[in-house]
């Protein structure tokens, strides 16, 4: 009895170490390999995570090296990264903060929650703009949209998908006359579902219009406006140098970029240290941040 007694104490305390009971019941066992999953290249989301981290570093002659962990699994869209983390409990992730669900689990970023109001004030630090960019002068049909996105309808639709409105001096969308025509949008992926609220609300007021949105990503959404295949780009990140050489840029949103787990991960707050390490493959295992 006593040695039955004694190996159930050594396997409660083993589990102890490597495991973490959930809330739903399923073991977590926090000396798990992380399961790393970043964005393609060419994404805005990867290029204004990867910059604020502190992933991308200088080189000799003056390149941008971006260290993303070599094992890293890339996905070349939100929802992929969100299917990927919903399918697998040892995964980490990053999103834009508007298309968050209650599929998978954002952690806290040194204590502070992914939230539009902690984007708005500043104390969440993984943030960026949402940009649109046009080539030269616009026609009156792109220019009218801009408008409405810009104005105090359009700016309550971005804060009821979960952004951040841009400027506090808004002004009533004024509708003219009957406008008709096709529009052309494309570029991030994470920009996209706010776009497309954006859209349906102006063709309510214009039914005329035809407005296309093609989720291209943030760089080719540039190389698309710059060479006249879309009227409008869209980036979930600042623009290049070389892209602002040659298109105009105006930020329509505030988002937050959420560092995202799977629902059954015990993890509930990591340091943008942490993160950068887990990113740059230094730390690779759970209990190296799971106290």
């Amino acid at each position: 009895m006593k040695k039955l007694f004694g190996l159930t104490i050594i396997t409660i305390m083993i589990m102890s170490i490597v495991g973490c009971s959930t809330d739903n019941g399923v073991e977590f066992n926090s000396s798990r390999t992380i399961n790393v999953i970043t964005r393609e290249d060419g994404s805005g989301t990867r290029g204004a995570f990867t910059e604020i981290v502190g992933i991308l570093e200088g080189g000799e002659n003056g390149e941008i090296n971006d260290r993303t962990y070599v094992e890293a699994i890339v996905q070349n869209s939100t929802d992929a990264v969100m299917t990927s983390v919903t399918g697998d409990e040892y995964s980490i992730g990053y999103i834009s903060l508007g298309s968050l669900n209650e599929n998978v689990k954002a952690v806290k970023i040194d204590g502070v929650e992914a939230t539009a109001e902690n984007v708005q004030n500043k104390s969440y630090k993984i943030s960026r703009p949402f940009n649109i960019a046009y080539k030269g002068d616009l026609n009156p049909l792109a220019e009218d949209f801009i408008n409405f996105i810009l104005s105090t309808e359009g700016q309550d639709i971005v804060v009821n998908a979960g952004y951040v409105q841009v400027g506090t001096d808004l002004t009533n969308y004024e509708r003219g006359k009957e406008l008709e025509g096709t529009l052309v949008i494309a570029g991030s992926t994470s920009v996209t579902p706010v776009m497309e609220e954006l859209v349906q609300a102006y063709k309510e007021i214009y039914p005329k219009v035809t407005i296309e949105i093609q989720s291209t990503g943030s760089s080719a959404g540039m190389q698309a406006a710059i060479e006249g295949t879309a009227d409008i780009g869209m980036a979930s990140r600042e623009l290049k140098e070389s892209e602002l050489a040659e298109l105009t840029a105006q930020a329509i949103a505030m988002d937050g970029i959420a560092v995202i787990v799977n629902n059954n991960n015990p993890v509930e707050d990591l340091s943008l240290e942490q993160i950068k390490s887990i990113y740059v493959g230094e730390i690779t295992e759970w209990n190296e941040v799971i106290e």
